[in-house]
């Protein structure tokens, strides 16, 4: 395993971080806790969750995900080995079974919350999963201004709820997820102007069929040393190829739930196909090409990998190991340059 360290701490983090949003609907609690003794076998001490997981969200399994990694640390008394992030749900129709309330008013009650179900005094790092405002995520290619949007701007009083929460010893640091650039520096200005806590990390889509994180946050990454956590670096598994090539399994993620069709769209199935090509020409998996070039970046922090099946996680893991030449990086550039972010 390669490690690095979360921004601004001492922290050190794998460079592959065990994703968990499928723990509790498409996985069981055995099989959850199968991925995490394979992952901490194989070096992985970085693991990512929700309150709001698994997906889709759901009040009938609202949380299971925590409530699965919970158990796991009181059955193998691990919790001191592992850097654990969670996060806070955004507002919104998708989240009403979890809180209406601003992220401020909610904080406190939500980490409390997730203490319980993961069953710690403390989480390491603690995160908005999305923006209150309107604005242009998950899948959303451009921003278009509502006027009668009600957000209040209320950067300092989220960042005070945090701070509480930091004294308190309950959360260790903050980051962002589904963030935008004016929204990111926002926050920093905030934090510098007003001495408050600092968001250390950025959670948002990166992969070969979604580089928007290239055009303006990578930048705001290196240069203000917040760094990424990449989520989906397979694009819903589309990325392993089994859906361009007609192998992918009747309980696979885009079988089960095709209404997430992020990365299904026309142009990404070519690119995806082309994709594939560059790997057999190189003779690598798909899947690992695709981490690979992940993984590789130099605004990244952690590549959050996650899988249904302990074969997938086997390969992903595996990917770690593998360096990317200048031709097959020449060849991915070229498909980029053909078809850029078919999904954004």
């Amino acid at each position: 395993m390669k490690y690095t360290t979360l921004p601004h701490t001492d922290i050190k983090v794998s460079k592959l971080c065990l994703g968990t949003m499928t723990w509790g609907n498409q996985n069981t609690k055995e099989e959850g806790f199968e991925q995490m003794d394979y992952a901490v076998e194989q070096g992985i001490n970085f693991f990512d969750t929700a309150e709001l997981y698994p997906v889709p969200a759901e009040q009938k399994t609202y949380a299971e995900t925590e409530r699965i990694i919970g158990n796991w640390f009181k059955a193998t008394g691990k919790r001191k080995d592992i850097v654990l992030a969670s996060k806070i749900a955004g507002p919104g129709d998708y989240t009403a079974h979890i809180r209406t309330k601003p992220f401020q008013e909610g904080i406190a009650e939500a980490i409390d919350n997730s203490l319980k179900r993961l069953q710690t005094d403390y989480i390491d790092l603690y995160q908005l999963h999305w923006p209150e405002r309107q604005t242009n995520t998950f899948g959303i290619r451009d921003y278009k201004h509502n006027d009668a949007d009600a957000w209040k701007d209320n950067f300092n009083e989220v960042l005070h709820a945090l701070e509480l929460a930091m004294k308190a010893g309950k959360i260790r640091h903050i980051g962002l997820s589904n963030e935008k650039a004016w929204g990111t520096m926002r926050y920093l200005e905030e934090a510098k102007m007003h001495n408050k806590p600092r968001m250390i990390t950025i959670q948002n889509a990166y992969s070969l069929l979604n580089r928007t994180f290239e055009s303006d946050l990578a930048e705001i990454a290196i240069r203000e040393d917040i760094g990424l956590l990449a989520y989906s670096p397979m694009a819903f598994g589309v990325l392993s190829g089994k859906y361009v090539e007609g192998t992918a399994a009747a309980d696979s993620r885009l079988k089960l739930f095709p209404r997430f069709a992020r990365y299904s769209s026309v142009n990404c199935t070519k690119a995806t196909t082309q994709y594939l090509k560059v790997a057999q020409d190189h003779g690598v998996s798909l899947a690992q090409m695709a981490l690979a070039f992940v993984t590789a970046q130099p605004f990244l922090t952690s590549n959050i990998i996650g899988a249904t099946k302990l074969e997938q996680l086997k390969e992903n893991i595996n990917s770690i190991h593998l360096e990317l030449t200048d031709a097959m990086l020449d060849d991915i550039q070229k498909v980029h340059a053909e078809i850029p972010n078919p999904a954004t």
